[in-house]
């Protein structure tokens, strides 16, 4: 397993995320969990190195060691760190991995419209930091 603590790249301009984050903060009794808000005007892509465009396709997560997950795998591993490792576990199952895997991939490629947002790489992180 890789060590935590492991940083969670969200859009902070999106309610879904900020929600899913504070919820995910509240339970992180332990710290594992780190947060980084890619749509803040002080957001770095050179020195984090992804650019909130990429980052805003599908949720992306860095480990202590530098590995990068994305995808369905950020949020076993946040429910892991939180103790809700039964939902990850739950989400492997040979029946249901398939199913959570293309509900995700569709909510990603449909989150904006979703969520009521037009612009993919929010505030001005899009202007100069691709």
């Amino acid at each position: 397993m890789t060590p935590y603590p492991l940083t969670v790249f969200f859009d902070g301009e999106r309610p879904i995320c900020t929600r899913e984050i504070a919820l995910m903060n509240r339970l992180d009794r332990q710290r594992q969990l780190a947060f980084c808000d890619f749509s803040r005007p002080d957001y770095d892509a050179t020195s984090i190195g992804f650019a909130p465009s990429e980052l805003g396709r599908v949720i992306h997560a860095r480990w202590a060691d530098g590995s990068v997950i994305t995808g369905v795998d950020v949020f076993r591993a946040m429910w892991e760190a939180v103790g809700l490792g039964f939902l990850a576990r739950l989400s492997r199952l040979a029946l249901v991995e398939p199913l959570v895997l293309r509900a995700y991939a569709w909510f990603a490629r449909n989150r904006l419209r979703l969520t009521g947002r037009l612009n993919p790489c929010p505030g001005s992180a899009c202007d100069s930091r691709h």
